[in-house]
């Protein structure tokens, strides 16, 4: 079954090997020299047609790149008679592009992963009851239902009701938000708890999510196709062979010394050493967890002048964590987090979690609380050694404790929330008892990562978030970046990278959220971190992290540029190699045949300096 496979991918490599073997059995096994060279000739015409049309074909289309070379070698072996030579190229052109092929095969279907996510249907009041309908279907002003766990259709307002909606992925952050009536949704975020009535704003193809997918279709439609390394050299090395072929004539008299030129001459170093490296690198890239999908991003990445960083869960955890206890009345820090740590115990929020982790780290065990109730949204409440403890956020202890608990403590809530951070609220009994920060996290190794890139000639390091500039100012300095952006959307995302692709070379963009999908596919390279990003998002992008650590950016552009390094070295001893060849045969001292596998030589010895790269 993979044989066939094979056969059906690589037809030509495969026939040209056949051909040869075949050839060179009745050959040398069996003598008959006029049988071996009908096959070789066989061969010849039926695997070099179809290169030859594919290289005509990109003429017509203004491509001028190193197969003209081959062509015209294919060509001059068909009229001279000189099979086997001819053969011999036929496999390594074919067999350079199948090497490419198989070892950089990537299947891109972004479009589909944010379409097959997108809202499908929505809940609209009609009279006393509720339709569902195609979200196509919604109209501006339309009153809707949004169930726990549904995804908002539309952009829109909540008229009624008070939900927690996780809008991680439309801006990136993990934490998901309290919104109550007045305050706007987007589509494509989820309601985690707590349904509502909201009124439609927007219509499908206009609201948030709509916006996002096609930020992704421009960017990859818009997206200039990268000139590779090989047609960059290619360039200057088809009419130098042209020229050593019209000397070569004019020497010698001798049309073979046309085609001697020309099999010397077939750009197999070029053809062969920039796959090889790029495979070698591909894989090296590999074993550390970076998955590169394609030979052009490895190529670009080891040129990147600006790298672009999401904060939420690339340069941070993306999680909360606690910050700093403020107790109130009487209440220590270490009662505080013990009793609140013992009634998150049974919530599965972000929050809860984090707050567990903290006070069993610091108590190694605690207490499970009785008469347990959570309300999704809004806070938790219970009975711990006999004490009724409530937390959540300012609304759901104003409920229990009347609104004069905040007046009362004013001064310390007013701090606790100027900071811009999440802040919580624990009421023991029927006392407000403290105040709770929470903040993320840089990542190690971070600050480190930045100086490496810099060393590696990065010019620019930059930050965008969706978050507010106060929760995104102390990140970058801590990290080192030299820029960030603060309280963008997906499609203000796009903007900042439109503005650094148009002043750098190669921006290299890093995210791990469904809204940084479009700038991934609008950066030169896009890099996922796949361990804990979306799929979609790994979809969009060129690179994919398959490891939690967005330091592993550094050894990418690292080994991309070694393998560039290895490449370019493999191109210029190649050519020189066949420079050197092609003065010879311009003499009339190299014959085709013998021409055809002297290249044969420095094919192998490009490979195994490209192989290098691994």
């Amino acid at each position: 079954m993979k044989f066939r496979s094979w056969i059906k991918s690589y037809p030509i490599p495969l026939w040209a090997i056949t051909g040869l073997l075949a050839g060179a059995i009745v050959y040398f096994g069996f003598r008959d020299h006029a049988l071996a060279q009908k096959i070789w000739y066989v061969t010849l015409l039926v695997g070099g047609a179809p290169i030859l049309y594919q290289t005509i074909k990109g003429m017509f289309q203004g491509k001028f790149a190193l197969d003209i070379v081959a062509m015209l070698a294919i060509i001059a072996a068909v009229w001279m008679e000189q099979a086997f030579a001819g053969v011999v190229i036929v496999l390594m052109q074919s067999g350079g592009e199948a090497l490419e092929s198989f070892g950089l095969k990537r299947a891109s279907s972004s479009l589909d992963a944010l379409l097959a996510r997108a809202p499908r249907s929505a809940r609209r009041k009609k009279g006393a009851g509720l339709e569902e309908i195609l979200v196509e279907k919604v109209e501006i002003g339309d009153i809707l239902i949004v169930r726990t766990g549904d995804l908002v259709p539309v952009d829109g307002t909540i008229v009624e009701g008070e939900a927690e909606i996780d809008e991680s992925a439309v801006t990136g952050e993990p934490l998901a938000r309290s919104k109550k009536a007045g305050e706007v949704v987007l589509s494509g975020s989820i309601d985690v708890g707590g349904a509502f009535t909201m009124r439609a704003d927007k219509v499908s193809e206009e609201s948030q999510y709509a916006r996002m997918v096609q930020l992704v279709k421009r960017a990859q439609e818009e997206k200039a196709p990268i000139q590779r390394l090989a047609d960059r050299y290619a360039l200057f090395f088809t009419p130098l062979t042209l020229v050593m072929c019209a000397i070569g004539y004019w020497i010698t008299r001798d049309p073979t010394t046309i085609l001697a030129v020309l099999v010397v001459a077939t750009p197999c170093p070029l053809i062969l050493a920039t796959p090889v490296a790029v495979i070698s690198g591909i894989n090296r890239a590999a074993q550390e967890g970076i998955i590169v999908k394609g030979g052009a991003p490895i190529e670009q990445i080891a040129q990147a002048q600006a790298v672009v960083f999401d904060k939420t869960g690339t340069i941070t955890y993306g999680l909360p964590f606690v910050e700093e206890i403020l107790p109130l009345n009487g209440t220590t820090s270490d009662e505080l987090l013990r009793k609140v740590g013992s009634i998150e115990q049974l919530s599965c929020h972000t929050v809860a979690l984090s707050l567990t982790k903290k006070a069993l780290d610091q108590f190694h065990q605690l207490p499970l609380p009785q008469n347990f109730k959570e309300t999704p949204g809004r806070g938790v409440e219970g009975d711990v050694n006999g004490e009724h403890i409530a937390v959540g956020s300012q609304a759901y202890l104003e409920e229990r404790l009347g609104k004069d608990f905040f007046k009362t403590n004013e001064p310390v809530l007013n701090a606790a929330q100027r900071k811009g951070k999440l802040v919580i609220f624990v009421s023991v009994g029927q006392t407000f008892s403290g105040v709770i920060e929470f903040a993320d996290k840089i990542r190690p190794g971070v600050p480190g990562m930045i100086r490496e890139l810099h060393r590696l000639g990065v010019k620019a390091t930059v930050m965008l978030t969706g978050d507010s500039e106060r929760n995104a100012e102390l990140i970058p300095k801590e990290a080192g970046i030299t820029q960030v952006h603060a309280h963008l959307l997906p499609e203000q995302k796009v903007e900042a990278i439109a503005a650094l692709n148009k002043k750098y070379r190669c921006t290299v963009m890093v995210g791990d959220g469904i809204n940084d999908a479009p700038a991934l596919a609008t950066a030169t390279v896009g890099v996922a971190m796949g361990a804990h990003g979306t799929g979609i998002t790994a979809e969009a992008a060129d690179i994919v992290l398959l490891v939690d650590d967005v330091t592993k950016v550094a050894d990418a552009v690292l080994i991309g540029q070694r393998m560039l390094h290895i490449a370019k070295q493999s191109i210029f001893v190649g050519i020189g190699l066949s420079f050197c060849l092609m003065v010879i045969a311009a003499f009339g001292y190299i014959e085709p045949a013998i021409g055809a596998m002297l290249q044969e030589v420095i094919d192998a010895a490009v490979i195994l300096n490209a192989l290098r790269a691994r």
